[in-house]
């Protein structure tokens, strides 16, 4: 998912993983509660450096949107809000109980729970579930999202409601709703994982006489313990409680529901959103990408502010997409002269030293079931690059003097702007000038660097990116970056990796029933993407964040590597 993105592995640091303490301290809401509550009540203010990538769980794959999303969506099964690995557990949210797999794992069964209700107090149906489905298959409307259900449903040709103009959705035979609360789902090849495709929040029900497309957006119909007060695109909404969500029907998520109203502010200057949290003006940081680098080093070497701060390793690589549709680096010599001549002391100085990560080497981080360090570029003995082997590497590509490209970045995030200018000053030593263009984070997949058109016509040479696990496993993080066949027109998360050998391996895997056999596939098919050098790896991510006073009922959700937002509450 992109950054910041779903996935699992933080870890019990400092104790076992459970329990809940009052006492200020380091790391207090790593695998712990930290200030416990039930207490309702208060306003949580939160901020974003950008503006949202969509409301609408049809369209939406940053991994704060899933996490927040749970606040006024539910899906058919979601994670555990739990503390540790706890979280990584999938658990019933609308449904009653996990799926029911056919003995072949190609017919996947649903039922739901009874008193369901959106908003304004109309019946949640089993139709209404197979409409979000149905609607966010369609990547020309609802552009941003993973492709697995495209990627796994028997659809026979359909793609969606507003291309085949009937709300019956007559011909979506993948998915059949023999009664109100029961929903089937037909795949055209076996997945033993369906359920968390289950949790996607594309399964969050949508009434099909409400959807307006692309502007649903602007006011998502809830079926989640909160709804919109108001939503002023681009600046702020505002979520209140949803009188007609029923505690009862939702016995195993574990979300609390304490504040009356929650406030979110967009497009909030992220050195900005520091202060206002080091001085208790504001409760979080929605984008889950922890402090500044700056901020970091304050607060670390600050004992009456460490006490506040939480570090967590994270599913995630940060890491810059050499795009193959921009000439020279269809030539893979030439991209082989990037990842020589890239300085990955430089990337890991953007994300603020060792206190944001380590040099990654390749893709897949160490926390990922299947990860083998491969280090086919020299990164550990040269950190700082090969300048011999990068020019090597242009002579072979034909460009022995350098050549010329533009190197793109999400223009909210200072760590992203760093990496890039770190990039021009260690590419430029061996002949390969730059001009960097930054693009806003909110439409960056849809309408720049994961536009393919755009990318190529503007010569989006380079990509600054990174991404996070959907989910703990070598397909949750590997899937929607490598394989070519996700690739379409706009709102891409691979940035262009098209290998048929890749392709073939990632079938392969979800074929193997044997773990250890289908982890070690999961390897190879990164050490394949490392020979490619579509992608040159830059960080495994570590994320320092901070917790105001107030805030109560906090922890580091390993599902989504940040605070878990649907237990949060304030003191009044």
């Amino acid at each position: 998912m992109a950054l910041s993105a779903c996935g699992s592995g933080s870890g019990d640091k400092d104790g076992d993983g459970g329990g809940s303490t009052s006492t200020p301290a380091f790391n207090a809401a790593v695998g712990h509660v930290y200030n416990p509550s039930d207490t309702k009540g208060g306003t949580l203010k939160m901020a974003n450096d950008s503006d949202w990538d969509s409301l609408d769980g049809g369209d939406s794959y940053y991994g704060y949107g899933w996490n927040f999303g749970r606040l006024y969506m539910r899906s058919l099964v979601t994670f555990k809000s739990a503390p540790g690995a706890e979280a990584n557990q999938l658990v019933p949210d609308l449904a009653e109980s996990l799926g029911k797999a056919s003995a072949d794992a190609k017919t996947w069964t649903y039922k739901l729970r009874k008193g369901l209700k959106y908003e304004d107090g109309t019946p949640i149906t089993s139709t209404d579930v197979k409409y979000a489905v149905a609607r966010s298959l369609d990547k020309d409307v609802l552009v941003n999202g993973p492709t697995y259900f495209s990627d796994f449903l028997d659809l026979q040709g359909y793609a969606g409601p507003y291309k085949d103009h009937d709300l019956t959705m007559a011909n979506f035979k993948a998915v059949d709703t023999p009664d109100e609360q029961t929903i089937v789902f037909h795949l055209k090849k076996p997945f033993a994982g369906f359920d968390y495709l289950a949790m996607l929040p594309a399964t969050a029900p949508v009434p099909p006489a409400k959807d307006t497309g692309t502007k649903y957006k602007e006011h998502v119909i809830a079926s989640g313990p909160y709804m919109f007060k108001t939503n002023e695109l681009g600046k702020r909404f505002v979520l209140v409680r949803n009188p007609n969500y029923d505690a009862k029907t939702d016995p195993d998520t574990g979300r609390k529901s304490l504040p009356d109203e929650i406030d979110v502010d967009l497009n909030v200057n992220q050195a900005d959103i520091d202060k206002r949290l080091l001085n208790n003006d504001l409760d979080v940081a929605v984008s889950a990408l922890g402090v500044t680098a700056e901020t970091r080093a304050q607060v670390v070497n600050d004992p009456n502010l460490k006490k506040f701060a939480d570090s967590s390793p994270q599913p995630r690589t940060w890491f810059t997409a050499l795009n193959a549709d921009v000439a020279p680096f269809d030539n893979e010599h030439c991209r082989k002269a990037v990842m020589y001549a890239a300085d990955k002391e430089g990337y890991l100085r953007s994300y603020g030293g060792a206190n944001g990560g380590e040099i990654a080497t390749n893709m897949m981080p160490k926390m990922i079931p299947g990860f083998r360090q491969v280090d086919l570029y020299g990164t550990k003995s040269k950190p700082n690059g090969d300048i011999d082997k990068a020019k090597s590497e242009l002579k072979a590509c034909g460009k022995p003097d350098g050549f010329s490209t533009n190197i793109s970045y999400r223009a909210e995030r200072a760590a992203e702007k760093a990496t890039a200018e770190s990039l021009q000053q260690s590419l430029a030593k061996v002949g390969i000038k730059t001009e960097l263009k930054a693009y806003p984070q909110s439409d960056y997949g849809k309408l720049y660097a994961g536009n393919v058109a755009f990318a190529k016509n503007n010569g989006l040479g380079l990509r600054v990116y990174g991404w996070g696990a959907d989910w703990n496993d070598g397909f949750g993080f590997l899937s929607q970056i490598v394989d070519s066949r996700a690739i379409r027109a706009a709102g891409n998360t691979n940035f262009g990796v098209k290998d048929p050998k890749i392709d073939s391996m990632l079938d392969d895997a979800l074929e193997e029933l044997d773990e250890g056999k289908r982890n070690k596939i999961w390897g190879n098919i990164d050490e394949q993407v490392m020979k490619d050098a579509y992608y040159l790896p830059g960080v495994w991510a570590s994320t320092l964040f901070y917790r105001p006073e107030r805030l109560t009922n906090v922890f580091i959700s390993d599902a989504y590597n940040t605070y878990d937002y649907t237990t949060l509450g304030v003191q009044k």
